[in-house]
């Protein structure tokens, strides 16, 4: 098979940028060609903000953001086209995620919504856009999410080891990869979006780098008990999360004594229960581990990632890019590899992670 180049287009709970990936595929070898990481504008990423908090949004407010959203995600995809010296008449198609929300995937209706509107990606980049991945699996009795297991599953299975791979942005998320048989995936939990808006709050810094101010806390038994009270943790897979789900209103509402605790000491809670809910979720459902794989931003912070090795003594813990993949593209890379699969029709959910009634062609196509 010629290469062919495809590009993702991320961007997470936490709302920190567009990840943008030109992936390179032949029968030889999935390649990240060049990936770059694209500012909200500022003003935008604050609407973006407004709208995933519940009750803030209105039509015309969703409308006019759903679409600079999707000038935003095609001024990333040219970036990254520039960064790879490609042409536009080189590149097949374009995979976005959009921007989440809202994620909804229970009750008597169940959706989600990513906005970014696909349209204006294919218009303005000259290139065939897939978007919209997630509805079609919620359609057919899934959870909509996570789907990058599909991908984890392609990339870094081995024929002998008992792997985990973790993905840590806002939400965090586990695949589950034996040597043979069935693929469970599934949210754990928070990952970076309390760090991160703990952060913001206390020291005006979007993330805590390294986890350095976390580290001088100490964790709070008492508040960790109170949130791992959530029957979230306790339930079974298939299931997801959202921000709007774990947020800062959602530890206050569980923890009224927050404020009498010391903001390091609160962090160093939220690292310790990202820690603890990713271990109990490998612990539970994935016990023959031998290796744990970390991406996304999480990755980065060195107290997280300390923690989560103290709760998992036992394992080998190393991000994805010892293993040849660049743990801050995983995301982004899938997509790409998701909006190919689309356009050969064939499905890119894994029933048995989302449980979806089966296999389904996931996303919407746009032409160029």
């Amino acid at each position: 098979m010629p290469r062919e180049y495809f590009i993702g287009l991320m961007s997470g709970t936490s709302m920190d940028g567009i990840d943008a990936a030109v992936v390179a595929f032949d029968d030889a070898e999935i390649r990240l060609v060049a990936a770059l990481n694209h500012p909200w504008p500022q003003d935008l990423a604050a609407r973006l903000q407004a709208l995933a908090r519940p009750g803030a949004d209105t039509v015309d407010h969703l409308g006019a953001t759903d679409s600079e959203a999707g000038e935003t995600f095609a001024q990333a995809a040219r970036a990254v086209m520039a960064e790879a010296g490609l042409a536009a008449s080189r590149v097949r198609a374009i995979g976005s995620h959009g921007q989440t929300i809202r994620h909804r995937p229970q009750g008597p209706s169940p959706f989600t919504l990513q906005i970014g509107d696909p349209t204006r990606i294919a218009e303005g980049c000259g290139v065939t856009t897939v978007a919209d991945f997630r509805r079609r699996d919620i359609a057919a009795g899934g959870e909509g999410a996570p789907l990058v297991p599909a991908f984890h599953a392609a990339v870094f299975r081995h024929a002998t080891e008992h792997r985990v791979v973790l993905n840590i942005g806002g939400i965090a998320n586990i695949t589950v990869l034996p040597p043979l048989g069935r693929v469970v995936g599934f949210d754990t939990g928070p990952g970076n979006r309390l760090l991160d808006d703990w952060s913001q709050l206390h020291t005006g810094r979007p993330y805590d780098e390294a986890g350095t101010w976390g580290a001088t806390g100490t964790p709070s038994a008492a508040l960790l008990d109170a949130l791992l009270a959530d029957p979230y943790f306790d339930r079974s897979p298939p299931k997801s999360t959202g921000t709007e789900h774990f947020n800062l209103e959602w530890v206050r509402r569980l923890a009224p004594g927050l404020p009498d605790l010391a903001p390091a000491d609160a962090q160093a809670s939220f690292a310790e229960l990202t820690a603890r809910t990713v271990a109990s979720a490998i612990e539970r459902h994935a016990p023959a581990t031998d290796r744990l794989l970390v991406c996304g931003g999480g990755s980065h912070n060195e107290d997280l990632m300390a923690r989560i090795g103290l709760r998992l003594p036992s394992l080998s813990v190393e991000t994805t890019t010892d293993h040849g993949v660049d743990a801050d593209w995983v995301e982004a890379m899938a997509f790409a590899w998701l909006a190919r699969e689309t356009l050969e029709n064939r499905p890119g959910n894994l029933p048995e992670v989302t449980g979806a009634k089966g296999p389904r062609v996931l996303g919407a196509i746009y032409p160029a």
